[in-house]
């Protein structure tokens, strides 16, 4: 069945089958948990050191240099400060993977790896919320103190959202509705909204803080739209409109998106602008709101322009906030070709950005054993495999190309 993927534009789709071949080979060998990107400050040592940073920087740096550089020069000391572990974003990334690729294929096996992941998913929701909703199974020391494990996340709940909806349409199953219905409600009740303008609100990145961060409003309005469509219910889409109107009202002049609207956090990268250009796609696609066509529109311009290096490839940040360690990022090759197949029919440039990243790709970041890179760093590369950072996403990114690519594509 795979033969009968339309190729179109010339994207290598059998050698894209062929590394998830391997890639699902190497999972089931290596196993589900993994150490993570935070794996130095998830542990009591590293996240005193992280926290003295932000609190007192000029100390601080000096606790967290042995890391930083630890991280740039013997990645695999990760394993000397925290443990591997199972994280929810990973395992909502798979359960979309095998979702998608369950119907490119028309395997079993895949439907059946996919609901593997929900029922993990519904066994390491947030211990002491009525609602489903997840987070970080450790501490996250961040500017605004330390986020407890176990804390609800709106960057990643929507994730799951998104990993029950794969697989609700596929089987049409009450049980993944019931999940998708709990976590709308979570969504919509849980995380809090605080008034910018008339028509606007920025939601908490957790239940608790004070909100500001550009993408986690544009994750819960893309959640709550589609919820609104599925249960046909207003309620979700009132709210989705204010955390929408937030994401358009802070776009800059120059169609890019800072991280956060607090005049500290202000840089641009490259996967959080993914990930509002992502959730402004989904919504435009469903809505066909008039201001998310137009944000698109001024943030791919943006995008193009400046997250890329002069040979093509994505480049973590359009100017650094601070020193890093690498040059290229797994993580960003897999939101580029994300957002690449969801934008490619109408801004015909991310077509030829696809096939450019896809090939580097599969030239230079896949391992012996199947598993990708995680960074390519000033010098060598990182190569201890994370699930959230990202081997998930790169696999759920190339099942979803391959799923896109057996569909038609009719232009309106």
């Amino acid at each position: 069945m795979i033969n009968n993927i339309n190729a179109t534009g010339g994207l290598p789709t059998q050698m894209t089958m062929k590394t998830l071949d391997c890639f699902i080979e190497w999972l089931t060998a290596f196993g589900e948990t993994s150490y993570d990107h935070q794996s130095y400050f998830a542990g009591p040592i590293g996240g005193r050191a992280k926290a003295l940073y932000y609190k007192k920087p000029l100390l601080g740096i000096m606790a967290v240099a042995p890391m930083i550089f630890s991280e740039a020069l013997v990645p695999s000391a990760r394993k000397l400060f925290w443990k591997p572990q199972r994280l929810p974003i990973a395992d909502a990334h798979y359960a979309m993977g095998f979702a998608f690729l369950s119907q490119v294929t028309g395997e079993g096996q895949y439907y059946d790896k996919a609901v593997h992941f929900l029922d993990v998913l519904e066994q390491t929701r947030c211990p002491g919320y009525e609602r489903y909703c997840w987070g970080y199974p450790f501490d996250w020391e961040t500017r605004g103190g330390t986020i407890a494990m176990g804390t609800p996340l709106i960057t990643t709940t929507p994730y799951a959202y998104e990993a029950f909806e794969a697989v609700y349409k596929i089987d049409k199953n009450d049980r993944w509705l019931r999940a998708l219905r709990s976590i709308a409600e979570h969504a919509l009740h849980d995380i809090k909204d605080f008034d910018v303008s008339a028509d606007a609100s920025t939601c908490s990145y957790t239940p608790d803080d004070q909100g500001g961060v550009i993408n986690a409003s544009a994750y819960r309005a893309c959640l709550l739209t589609k919820a609104s469509v599925l249960f046909s219910e207003d309620k979700y889409l009132q709210v989705a409109e204010r955390n929408i109107n937030f994401v358009l009202q802070f776009q800059q002049t120059n169609g890019s998106w800072l991280y956060s609207n607090d005049s500290v956090r202000d840089f641009v990268d490259h996967f959080h602008t993914c990930f509002v250009l992502k959730a402004l796609a989904k919504i435009e696609q469903i809505t066909g709101n008039k201001g998310c066509r137009k944000a698109i529109e001024k943030g791919i311009d943006y995008y193009v322009k400046n997250l890329f290096d002069e040979n093509g490839l994505p480049k973590p940040f359009s100017k650094a906030p601070r020193l890093t360690v690498y040059k290229h990022e797994l993580y960003d090759y897999a939101e580029c070709i994300n957002l690449c197949v969801l934008l490619r029919r109408r801004h015909m440039g991310l077509e030829t950005v696809l096939q450019r990243v896809l090939s580097d790709l599969l030239d230079r970041w896949i391992k012996p054993d199947g598993s990708f890179r995680s960074r390519k760093l000033l010098l060598g590369w990182d190569n201890v495999p994370m699930h959230r950072w990202a081997q998930s996403q790169m696999f759920r990114s190339l099942c979803f190309l391959l799923y896109e690519e057996k569909i038609p594509i009719t232009k309106s």
